[in-house]
């Protein structure tokens, strides 16, 4: 794990999160789980719960909990930071250098984690587009 990952999971741990919670009938859910998910770890307890709020195809709030190993944690944190006030199809076109821009450094496990994470949302934003028409 790269030393930026290692500081910006530590500034998490001391400051918290602007993104930890839940929100109340979000728009777009999405849930994964160790066991089965590349985007958590390895361990069955280890889960992650997104909350997407969105208004007229603007993501107006984004939440999250997570139970993860250090790289999961930064990695759904940076990807609320990413999704935050853009628009649905803003969203779907992040890729996963935009998590090693933010932490100015090239991890491959981040990137591994981020691209499970943007497939995820990219799955959740077709369903939410499919069912709102």
């Amino acid at each position: 794990m790269h030393e930026n990952i290692i500081a910006y999971n530590q500034r998490l741990i001391k400051t918290g999160s602007e993104y930890t919670g839940r929100l109340e009938n979000p728009s777009i859910f999405l849930r994964t789980l160790g066991d089965v998910s590349a985007a958590c770890g390895a361990s069955t307890d280890d889960f992650m719960d997104l909350y997407i709020q969105v208004v007229n195809n603007l993501i107006s709030d984004i939440k999250y909990q997570c139970i993860g190993d250090p790289t999961t944690n930064v990695a759904i944190e940076i990807l609320c930071t990413l999704l935050k006030g853009k628009t649905l199809d803003e969203a779907a076109l992040i890729k996963e250098d935009a998590f090693s821009r933010i932490l100015g450094c090239e991890d491959e496990g981040m990137q591994e984690k981020a691209k499970f994470l943007l497939e995820l949302l990219n799955e959740e934003i077709l369903r939410y587009k499919t069912q709102a028409e």
